[in-house]
């Protein structure tokens, strides 16, 4: 395919998705949510790569559990991350109010507050949990927030996305040194910053921890921006509650995050997201693949495929 029909295709795809994007922002939450739960058996079926990994990652979380209890927990978790999709526009495109009405709770604001009055930055820790835009819509309206940004696939949706994404107030810094740079500086002005804390790092750039039992590739920029800013940590997510809104939670932190050490600082960040996806295990994204890479990888073994998991 010739650059030009790339760059008519891209930017066919990008419109047709915001004009996807403009019309559900109009529709009600409990309408998407309808849509949703029929999509959710309708991608367990046909998605033979969705099914495969939540499956796989189902079955390293929760050994115990049954065919048929698995099966029921992707369908449900297919469901949400259908849901997800479909409120993009919502959370993205529709006005302000109506967003900021659909947060229906606000639970551990304090934690936020608290460290900003003792001049402290605040680090976010975002899991792919419920509809993480809506969590970022609620930060950038109450908080000067940064976070770290990285351009879809479809270059024609990067100023759609962007604006979305910071039309309340965010700030996005792009996932190299200069963007690292951009977070430290917010945290010694006492900001927010946002880290998405379980997709998987490029090697050089993590450690392996536990999640759920089994290692994952984590990444190990926390300690770091940790150790030079003395920030507090929190666990935030926007649970859903199908149908009607979003309720977001604010945790505290595994003590563990502040540690020094790589590793221990790793296993505390695997054990605030645990704790999150504790709320509602169905509203987990677990179709990611968050056990790709493998220590056998890592230690260059010629049979390290052997190891792995998808």
């Amino acid at each position: 395919m010739t650059e030009q029909a790339t760059s008519k295709k891209s930017l066919f795809q990008a419109r047709a998705i915001t004009g996807l994007w403009k019309l559900l922002a109009r529709w009600p939450l409990a309408v998407l949510w309808r849509i949703a739960v029929l999509l959710g058996p309708l991608v367990y079926r046909f998605s033979k790569r969705e099914r495969q990994v939540t499956e796989i990652n189902l079955q390293v979380v929760n050994p115990e559990a049954t065919t048929s209890q698995r099966k029921a927990l992707a369908i449900q978790s297919l469901r949400h991350s259908a849901a997800t999709m479909l409120e993009l526009g919502h959370a993205w495109m529709a006005a302000p109010e109506k967003v900021e009405a659909s947060i229906l709770s606000v639970h551990g604001r304090d934690k936020l507050d608290s460290a900003r009055a003792d001049g402290r930055g605040v680090i976010v820790l975002a899991p792919h949990f419920g509809n993480w835009e809506v969590l970022n819509f609620w930060l950038s309206s109450h908080f000067p927030f940064t976070a770290m940004y990285e351009p879809p696939k479809i270059a024609d949706l990067e100023p759609i996305i962007r604006h979305g994404r910071e039309r309340m107030g965010a700030s996005l810094v792009p996932t190299n040194a200069r963007g690292v740079a951009a977070l430290l500086k917010a945290l010694k002005r006492s900001e927010a910053i946002g880290i998405l804390p379980d997709q998987e790092p490029n090697w050089g750039s993590g450690v392996f921890a536990p999640f759920y039992g089994r290692d994952a590739y984590t990444a190990t920029l926390l300690p770091k921006l940790v150790a030079r800013t003395q920030a507090r940590v929190v666990t935030g997510v926007a649970l859903r509650v199908p149908g009607k809104g979003f309720e977001i939670h604010f945790l505290d932190a595994d003590e563990q995050v502040y540690s020094e050490d790589d590793v221990v600082s790793a296993t505390g960040v695997n054990a605030s997201v645990e704790a999150s996806i504790a709320l509602d295990p169905t509203q987990y994204q677990w179709e990611y693949k968050r056990y790709r890479k493998v220590i056998e990888q890592q230690q260059g073994l010629a049979n390290a495929k052997q190891f792995r998991l998808y």
